[in-house]
């Protein structure tokens, strides 16, 4: 125990409390930083927990005198931190003479961005709250912030920050504890110590009362809010829906949500039942090394269900065998095909049913290692599906090499072609459920009604769909009325709103509607493709970065570029994919193997009045934003121009109708008080001037202060002349700052 006690109290020797205020900063910026959920890589949050650990372990560490050392050392670990965690391709230094080391300084910066940006931002705002909170209400302002801004994102986002909320009300709590301990180290230093010697019974019950608190706010159930917010009540006010996230996170049509819910974004085994939202998922999947930018195709599915998809048509595949030309199911002797080698690296120990890569593949290369031989059981190809099926009985390939024939987009051939099947294929990709409403049959055939050519029809789909409606991961599911009971009506006529499947399966359907045979397609988009080399500065460059045209490189792949698309068949030229989704565009392959950017045809948007309200609502929305932000800033100048008259309003409602000099000696009394409540207690047989001699002893660079506000008790209690008004504001204005600097 006396060890303890001895350890203890080296340990506030050293001013702990400033280093436990880095600690408190750092937990509470860490736990805010969840918000940035759906929009930093994991790299990101890698570089920030590690900047914020290693910032709060050297201000623990080294001495407070040296600040200017602490922060050169959190400056040069944050580069640090950085380059290891930014996963940065090197380039060679130039040779001195070359004059070329400012560009290369310049192409390292461009690799750490934004990441190096990130680190120092965080290091810069955990410095600033560490050195400004040192006073109680900057502390209860900082927390007061922090817990505002997660209360208000796990509220209005998908994202869950109860945990987060619970983790900075308890460093909060548990703030606040050391706080009052410092405070009374450095007004009643004697009281600590008669405290510290017994530091178990002082701090065990504290302890236990904010674990059992963490305990509880860690598990405390998810209810529906008894009361709403000004935002919420102001919006329904105006006749709009806000989505509430709580519990599993969204609060929507119990039908859907029931079966498809939310999940994170990847690659979907299951796509009997579509719908509902998804989360983000940026961590990677895999790098593909191409010589031709591509969409990264996997599986085919072709019977359409009303809900989802399914495969009806089932074909074993042909047996691969290495560097044998595989077949493309035929019906592509008019086309112009593109040779394209790619190699793909897993990152993940996921296994798929089949392998990526550009449509459709016509040669593996190798599989695993190039020294390899590939097994005959490993693989099978369907050159009616244009899969690469893996045997899933064996271990999925941690890398393999394949060559894709892709058709270069020609389309004044393409409208001289039907969109026809061979005999026998025509019924499957035309199949559509008796239970589609009729209304969208109709819609595909007014959207199609101007298209001379079966080319221009599904143009005209493609079109319509990314020009009216609206990419959303988390669509509102509230907006369906339960009328419809088809998937992709729903999307048509209610939602209006979705990701890649809606639109995919949307263009899918219309195209069958109107005699257009169609399959649905899911896979991966090109991904992330970092800046490339092309040559010196200056050569090749396109919006200040350098340019391949046919998009060759290494893409990182990752969950969130997990996508489906659609593949409608036309003769002499095999499947053709479309890309309906908005925001998304396929890189097609021109004749002359570059990649070919489409401009979409002129086409209205829709008239409905959903479709008009969204068109329009932005405006109005803005409007509505810049005449509140007006009044916050008109009311926040007229407090301040105002500040005097109200404080004198103040003052006068405190006092009533007292005398100048009872008022003086009403604040000197909230002056003894205070002091009371800091351990500097007046006692009974002590007269003020007495305590106030005392109190200046532990508080010597406070003695010329208690003297003024002392001398001016004695003169408003005891003296006959009436102290003026200017008096008592100078008066209240010392105490007010006595117990400013006492807190």
């Amino acid at each position: 125990m006396k060890k303890l006690t001895f350890w203890i109290a080296s340990y506030l020797k050293l001013r702990w409390y400033d280093r436990f205020v880095s600690l408190f900063v750092a937990v509470i910026l860490i736990s805010s930083l969840s918000i940035f959920e759906n929009y930093w890589w994991p790299e990101s949050f890698k570089i920030a927990y590690y900047t914020l650990a290693v910032a709060t372990l050297i201000d623990i560490v080294l001495p407070l005198k040296g600040r200017i050392i602490r922060l050169l050392l959190q400056f040069a670990a944050t580069v640090f931190i950085t380059f290891r965690f930014a996963r940065m391709e090197w380039s060679a230094s130039p040779a001195e003479s070359s004059g070329e080391w400012g560009w290369w300084f310049r192409e390292m910066l461009a690799g750490l961005h934004p990441f190096l940006w990130i680190g120092l931002s965080l290091l810069v705002i955990h410095s600033l709250f560490t050195a400004w909170t040192v006073t109680r209400p900057r502390m209860f302002g900082f927390i007061g912030a922090s817990i505002m801004v997660l209360t208000v994102a796990d509220s209005f986002t998908p994202i869950w920050l109860w945990d987060n909320v619970a983790v900075v009300v308890f460093i909060g709590l548990a703030w606040l504890v050391l706080n009052h301990l410092d405070r009374l180290q450095r007004t009643h230093p004697e009281s600590l110590k008669e405290l510290l010697e017994y530091p178990i019974r002082v701090f065990t019950p504290a302890v236990i009362v904010l674990s059992v608190l963490l305990v509880i706010a860690l598990n405390v159930p998810s209810i529906s809010p008894l009361l709403q917010d000004p935002y919420t009540i102001w919006k329904k006010a105006r006749g709009e829906e806000v989505q509430v996230f709580l519990g599993d996170k969204a609060l929507q049509r119990d039908d859907y949500t029931a079966e498809v819910g939310n999940s994170s974004s990847g690659y979907s085994r299951n796509d009997d039942i579509l719908g509902g939202g998804f989360d983000y998922d940026f961590s990677p999947m895999m790098t593909v090394s191409t010589s031709q930018r591509s969409y990264w195709r996997g599986e085919t599915l072709g019977e359409y269900t009303g809900q989802g998809w399914r495969n009806a048509l089932i074909l074993d595949g042909d047996r691969v065998i290495p560097e044998a030309q595989l077949s493309d199911g035929a019906g592509r002797e008019r086309a112009q095909l593109t040779e394209v080698h790619q190699v793909v690296t897993l990152e993940r120990e996921d296994a798929y049913p089949i392998l990526f890569g550009a449509a459709p593949v016509s040669k593996v290369n190798w599989i695993n290692d190039e020294t390899q031989a590939v097994m005959s059981n490993a693989m099978r190809w369907s050159p009616e599906h244009w899969e690469l099926r893996w045997n899933e009985s064996l271990p999925y390939p941690k890398s393999y090499s394949v060559t894709s024939s892709v058709v270069s987009l020609d389309e004044e051939g393409l409208r001289t072609a039907e969109a026809s099947l061979p005999s026998g294929l025509d019924q499957y990709y035309l199949s559509l459920p008796t239970s589609l409403p009729d209304r969208v049959r109709e819609l595909a055939e007014d959207i199609t009604a101007d298209g001379t050519t079966d080319y221009d029809r599904a143009k005209l789909i493609e079109t319509y769909l990314r020009q009216n409606y609206i990419y959303n991961n988390k669509p509102d599911l509230s907006k369906l009325s339960g009328n419809s009971v088809d998937f992709v009506d729903g999307f048509l006529f209610e939602l209006q709103e979705g990701y890649c499947d809606y639109f995919s399966t949307a263009m899918a359907v219309m195209a069958r509607s109107v005699g257009l045979p169609s399959r649905w397609v899911k896979g991966f988009t090109p991904g992330i493709l970092p800046v490339d080399r092309y040559g010196p500065p200056g050569e090749n460059m396109l919006d200040g970065e350098r340019y391949n045209p046919t998009g060759a490189g290494t893409y990182t792949v990752r969950n969130s570029d997990a996508h489906s698309w659609v593949e409608i068949y036309f003769e002499g030229f095999g499947w053709i994919p479309f890309e309906p989704t908005s925001g998304f565009r396929f890189p097609y392959v021109s004749p002359e193997g570059e990649e070919l950017e489409l401009s979409m045809p002129e086409e209205e948007l829709s008239e409905t009045p959903n479709a008009a309200v969204k068109t329009s609502g932005g405006p109005s929305r803005l409007w509505g934003l810049v005449s509140l932000a007006v009044l916050v800033l008109a009311a926040a100048a007229w407090l301040i121009v105002k500040r005097r008259q109200m404080a004198m309003a103040w003052f006068k409602i405190r006092h009533g109708n007292l005398s100048t000099n009872e008022q003086i000696v009403l604040e000197a009394n909230r002056l003894i008080r205070f002091c009371t409540k800091r351990g500097m207690k007046r006692e009974e047989h002590e007269t003020l001037r007495e305590a106030v001699a005392r109190w200046s002893q532990s508080q010597k660079r406070l003695q010329g202060d208690f003297r003024t506000v002392l001398d001016g008790f004695e003169k408003a209690k005891y003296g006959a002349a009436g102290a003026t008004k200017e008096d008592v504001e100078r008066y209240t204005n010392k105490v007010r700052y006595l117990i400013g600097e006492l807190k």
